[in-house]
């Protein structure tokens, strides 16, 4: 369900039914997020700024505020669960700051994944040209119907992200604008959904908060104990970057763990002279499947046409001792042995 778009541009304000000016606000106390929100875009366009939001038909809601959230989630019967993962924001600044370091504008249209009630999304819809949200928990449709019912440029889709065509839904819902991706990601699914929105590779940006250790995962240097599989898979796509923390006390219910917001940038090209891209993962996949054993006993058993000689020879090829972990080797490293795997094939 859609409904209006709240404009602020100062060429449109006559359009607004605006009866009155109200603000509860005494003089000195801090404005409320939405407004800081609307006046940094007033400034952007060279507008004066408000000091108060003006009254109208349809009001803001205030989407971090525990007591509104209470109130909406008691007027639709809703409770978390614990399944899905679902733990909703009540610090302003955490979806005003995602949506700002998202970079989103009127050219995009971004994809969401696990819209809660909505905090993220509104704070989207204010900079960006388009939002679609894909939500798997049924009961919150109706609930976001209302939440949001002052964005007109948002689409709730009910499904599962890990079961939807996201190149369809890309070429059907995104108008031909520039796809991003920002969301706060349900932590139980984290990786599969990054890897299936990294391996599209149609997202400039993927925007998302996780958990604190997934994004030292992701960011992780070779070498390391949080360093992965996943570590050499998001860094050979995309370019990770952590943007800030978020502590548990920022929800509702309040996580065990601290969260990340982490950012990464699409490689448009892959730096890094790989002969073949599936033996290249292949052999990163085995290279980390016995992270205790020798690169040698690793790739034995994920390549089994191969001797443990030949093997030898080829770690060595490389220039490399023959008692080599595959966690010492970073992404030009595998890339070497790759190509040294594939020479001997052919």
């Amino acid at each position: 369900m859609m409904g209006r778009q709240i404009q602020w541009r100062h060429s449109l304000l006559s359009g607004l039914k605006i009866t009155k000016i109200k603000c509860n606000r005494r003089e000195g106390s801090p404005l409320p997020s939405i407004l800081k929100l609307r006046n940094k875009k007033r400034k952007a366009e060279g507008c004066l700024p408000y000091k108060c939001l003006p009254e109208r038909d349809d009001c803001i809601m205030e989407l971090t505020d525990i007591g509104t959230i209470k109130k909406l989630l008691d007027r639709h019967g809703f409770s978390f669960s614990k399944a899905l993962g679902q733990n909703f924001l009540i610090a302003s600044w955490v979806p005003e700051r995602i949506a700002e370091e998202s970079g989103v504008n009127k050219n995009d249209c971004v994809l969401e994944i696990g819209p809660g009630v909505g905090c993220l999304t509104q704070q989207l819809s204010y900079g960006a040209g388009k939002v679609v949200a894909v939500e798997l928990d049924k009961r919150l449709p109706p609930l976001l119907a209302e939440s949001l019912a002052d964005c007109d440029n948002v689409e709730i889709i009910s499904g599962d992200i890990l079961k939807t065509d996201i190149s369809q839904l890309v070429n059907d819902r995104f108008c031909g604008l520039n796809p991003k991706v920002c969301a706060n990601l349900p932590y139980n699914i984290t990786s599969p959904i990054l890897t299936t929105l990294i391996e599209t590779k149609l997202f400039e940006t993927i925007t998302v908060m996780v958990q604190k250790e997934v994004a030292l995962r992701m960011c992780a240097k070779a070498g390391t104990s949080d360093y992965g599989a996943f570590t050499v898979f998001v860094n050979y796509y995309t370019e990770p970057e952590i943007l800030f923390h978020v502590p548990p006390g920022c929800f509702m219910p309040q996580p065990k763990v601290t969260s990340s917001v982490i950012t990464l940038k699409r490689r448009d090209t892959i730096p890094w002279d790989i002969k073949d891209e599936k033996l290249f993962f292949r052999v990163v996949k085995a290279s980390f499947a016995q992270r205790r054993k020798t690169l040698v006993n690793g790739l034995s058993a994920g390549f089994s046409n191969l001797t443990k000689d030949d093997i030898k020879n080829i770690i060595e090829s490389c220039g490399y001792e023959p008692n080599i972990r595959g966690e010492t080797l970073d992404i030009p490293g595998f890339a070497k042995l790759a190509n040294a795997i594939y020479d001997h094939a052919n």
